[in-house]
């Protein structure tokens, strides 16, 4: 009977070069995650005192900041103790705990970004019915979903590969990712669940996301080409940083797609590590950075004020 009792660790053989930077990368990598839950908290406990943040857009940066905790909190305290072990293996529950995590965190990411899309089509394109479409109540209901959505989304993923009996346990890479454990598969339904990767993983979680994102933004170009001088300033500084955001998240989820399906030893070992953890380390960091920036400024919609 087929099962994946065969293996019960995997080892991530991407650990196997760190040499005399061991306790250097420990160290960067400790660092880091500091940092991202330092400034994303800090950022959090700021819209929740402030009375005058408590609106629709601040509850979406509460959200992403909380998905950047979320996110860096399933990848960099594993990050910290493989460095520092001499085996590097992970157990197989672990593994997938990570796999699981990673992807909400993509999807709930994903899902952010378009809901704080929508926000800005409604308040620039459809202003005087901003604060008729967008309520906290709605805006709570929907944030909501998105977890529950994403949570059972990469739950019925999951549900395809854990059960596949692996044959190999090594990983060339420095975390569990979805596509390399299914690669060590010698199962012949390996295949449907990668077909299920790219139906729930990439279309559901990237694909529609990136398509609504793109419609939102080309309403938004529309109206600005027939509006005044400081509609047009208006709506690149509050569009900026989301566009910022969405640019960088896509660059380093098509970078992990690509990665993990090609052969990418001849890389500099250094390069590839970074930009392979680039989702999880870079994002986390930037967004606290660009919208705490901006954080104290008045929002281009509010509820007191005409738009």
């Amino acid at each position: 009977m087929e099962n994946s009792t065969e293996v019960v660790s995997f080892v991530l053989a991407m650990y196997a070069n760190t040499g005399k930077f061991t306790y250097l990368y420990f160290t960067l990598a400790m660092l880091f995650y500091i940092t991202v839950i330092l400034s994303n908290t800090f950022l959090i406990a700021i819209i929740y005192v402030d009375r005058n943040l408590h609106e629709p857009m601040y509850l979406f940066l509460c959200n992403l900041f909380a998905n950047e905790i979320y996110g860096s909190t399933s990848l960099l305290p594993c990050i910290m103790a493989q460095i520092l072990s001499e085996t590097h293996e992970i157990s197989v529950f672990y593994c997938f705990i990570q796999i699981f995590n990673i992807h909400t965190y993509v999807a709930v990411e994903f899902g952010t970004l378009t809901l704080m899309a929508y926000d800005r089509y409604v308040c620039i394109c459809k202003p005087l019915h901003y604060n008729a479409m967008v309520t906290k109540k709605k805006v709570r209901l929907v944030i909501l979903v998105i977890w529950i959505v994403s949570f059972l989304e990469v739950g019925v993923l999951l549900s395809f590969t854990i059960h596949l009996k692996r044959c190999r346990a090594v990983i060339n890479s420095v975390f569990c990712s979805h596509h390399l454990v299914v690669e060590l598969s010698c199962s012949s339904h390996g295949i449907i669940s990668l077909i299920h990767d790219l139906i729930f993983g990439l279309i559901f979680s990237v694909a529609a996301p990136i398509c609504y994102i793109s419609y939102s933004y080309a309403k938004i170009l529309a109206v600005c080409l027939k509006a005044s001088e400081e509609t047009k300033m208006k709506a690149v500084d509050t569009c900026t940083p989301h566009l910022v955001s969405l640019l960088s998240f896509v660059f380093a989820c098509f970078y992990s797609l690509i990665t993990q399906r090609f052969d990418m030893s001849s890389a500099p070992y250094q390069l590839y590590v970074v930009l392979s953890m680039y989702v999880v380390i870079i994002q986390p960091l930037q967004n606290p950075i660009m919208y705490g920036l901006k954080l104290r400024e008045s929002s281009l919609c509010t509820r007191s004020s005409p738009h």
